[in-house]
């Protein structure tokens, strides 16, 4: 029978001795090869996240993904030779699967199968601190889960008898766990509500301050951004998602006060149902004034990243904030010898670096290391600046206090 599982973290349990895991991808005409690579560091970070130890990387050239086992037939069984020598515990593909993959890949492999999604919901699950981000998480995996009961507990396609006092012949197990998660997720909804609520209540509490968000993509340097403004003790880690509930601390700049929200960083594939459930969250991008968006500029894929994080501040109403785009980690751009600039460009030069694309050049922009504290003083200044605007933007709408005495 399904047992209440407020978190994935059942699915995926990392020892202390490190469980080998290897990686599957597909190469296809809208994803090449190179692109498959980067993907599947992407990947191996996250499965890093959980401790896992990476051993090999499957990828395969294919159309589309084969309906039935992801990839074809004979890599299948190069996979399943592989797993068998090395005993490899788990295999970790780089899209969603659906349950009838899973379900033929679990029989065929002989290990535990995870998808990208799965692999996301764990990590969220263990980053998870707050009473809101475990009822996020939670919501969000128990409707990721509900499609794929037919998989996942294979007692489930047992009947109960038909003994007295029951109907007809007895009623699937699988059937009463659909309406115990139903019930589940209907219950964290009414829960997610109440907080939301509780949150909508605080965000009113400090309207009149400007509220600054910091966004971007996953590990590109938001939380030490937000340390180092904010001064205060914020978590920092060099791993996926390692801020998951929002963070708010008030800053003091230049005489101004404004308040700064870390978020949950974005990633390539988010769960559909996590940006759902996170949007609640979320809101405190959505009614921010200003949005610092925070680049690992020292990322072969930094481009693809900004357009990830445009699609999803999209996605939630908020493509409209101003903000400022912040590349930070140029000491490592010099390490790699990239050549990206590590000053603020005007745009023509911008452009002849291929540095900016025609989506983001219109911002201003710096170009930071806030763990070496460089050009921190440029961050501030353009901070400043915005926020001076903001606040006579203010003025200006709501009109002279002797104004609105002269008309009583």
């Amino acid at each position: 029978m399904y047992t209440d599982r407020s978190s994935p973290s059942t699915n995926l349990v990392v020892n202390e001795e490190a469980q080998t895991a290897i990686l599957i991808a597909l190469v296809t005409f809208h994803q090449p090869l190179a692109k498959t690579e980067s993907y599947l560091t992407e990947l191996a970070f996250l499965a890093g996240t959980l401790g896992l130890k990476i051993v090999k990387n499957f990828m395969q050239r294919l159309d589309r993904p084969n309906g039935a086992t992801f990839v074809g037939k004979g890599k299948v069984k190069e996979i399943a030779a592989f797993i068998k020598a090395e005993k490899v515990q788990f295999a970790i593909f780089d899209d969603e699967l659906t349950p009838s993959q899973v379900r033929n890949l679990e029989r065929l492999l002989s290990c535990q199968i995870l998808d990208r999604s799965l692999l996301i919901f764990n990590i969220f699950s263990m980053r998870a601190q707050t009473k809101q981000a475990r009822t996020q998480v939670a919501l969000a995996y128990h409707q990721y889960l509900l499609p794929r009961l037919t998989r996942m507990w294979t007692h489930l396609t047992n009947q109960k008898g038909g003994s007295a006092g029951m109907r007809g012949p007895g009623e699937k197990e699988l059937e009463t766990d659909k309406r115990m998660i139903q019930y589940k997720i209907t219950q964290l909804r009414k829960k997610l509500a109440t907080i939301a609520q509780q949150c909508i209540t605080r965000r009113k509490a400090r309207i009149d301050l400007v509220r600054v968000a910091l966004v971007g993509y996953t590990n590109v340097g938001k939380s030490t951004v937000m340390k180092l403004l904010s001064k205060s003790d914020v978590l920092t880690d060099d791993k996926l998602f390692a801020t998951v509930d929002a963070t708010v601390r008030k800053v003091v700049l230049n005489q101004n006060f404004f308040l700064l929200t870390d978020t949950v960083g974005f990633i390539r594939k988010l769960p559909h149902t996590l940006v759902e459930c996170f949007k609640s969250t979320l809101e405190e991008i959505k009614e921010a004034d200003l949005l610092l968006h925070v680049v690992d500029g020292s990322h072969d894929g930094f481009q693809e990243q900004i357009h990830i994080v445009d699609q999803t501040l999209a996605e939630i109403s908020a493509a409209h904030i101003p903000r400022i785009l912040v590349f930070n980690k140029i000491d490592l751009m010099n390490e790699n010898k990239k050549g990206i600039p590590t000053q603020p460009m005007d745009r023509p030069v911008a452009f002849s670096t291929g540095l900016y694309s025609d989506a983001v050049s219109d911002y201003p922009t710096v170009f930071i290391s806030a763990t070496k504290h460089l050009h921190i003083d440029l961050l501030k200044e353009a901070i400043t600046k915005e926020i001076d605007h903001i606040q006579a933007t203010r003025y200006i709408k709501a009109g002279p206090i002797s104004s609105v005495l002269d008309h009583g």
